[in-house]
């Protein structure tokens, strides 16, 4: 998943160094840049939550190079998820672009709101996220 702002080249971002630590040690297809913000947009994690970034606005700030060989599955990587805006946004871009291929996302961190206790730090989670009520579903 590219950063909120335009993408670089050479602008090192969390979600690559994960993508690449896991294609390393085998547990990620390689690593395709097709992805790459062409406008930034306001950083989610810094913004409150009535400023975050809309799924339409991270979705006309993507831009999709054409891949150097045919995709069937596209894990997109991040590293963190709270509402899944970005990551329904990125997507929904690729498949406009490539619309037989499998897309699904991981996530390394979730965040579930304010919570005034932590019963665990890590919890392997499974879930979805999808377009309802107007905005991006994350379950759970």
């Amino acid at each position: 998943m590219p950063w909120s702002a335009a993408s670089s080249a050479t602008a090192p971002w969390a979600a690559l160094q994960l993508a690449v630590a896991l294609s390393e040690v085998g547990f990620a297809l390689p690593v395709w840049l097709g992805l790459r913000r062409q406008v930034a947009v306001r950083k989610s994690a810094t913004a409150p939550g009535a400023a975050r970034p809309e799924v339409r606005e991270h979705y006309e700030s993507f831009a999709v190079a054409p891949p150097v060989r045919e995709m069937s599955t596209l894990v997109l990587i991040d590293d963190v998820i709270t509402r899944g805006r970005t990551l329904l946004a990125a997507a929904a871009r690729l498949r406009s672009k490539l619309p037989h291929a499998d897309i699904r996302a991981f996530a390394l961190i979730r965040t579930l709101g304010f919570v005034q206790q932590l019963d665990r730090v890590t919890e392997v989670c499974h879930g979805i996220v999808r377009w309802g009520a107007g905005d991006a579903q994350r379950e759970p």
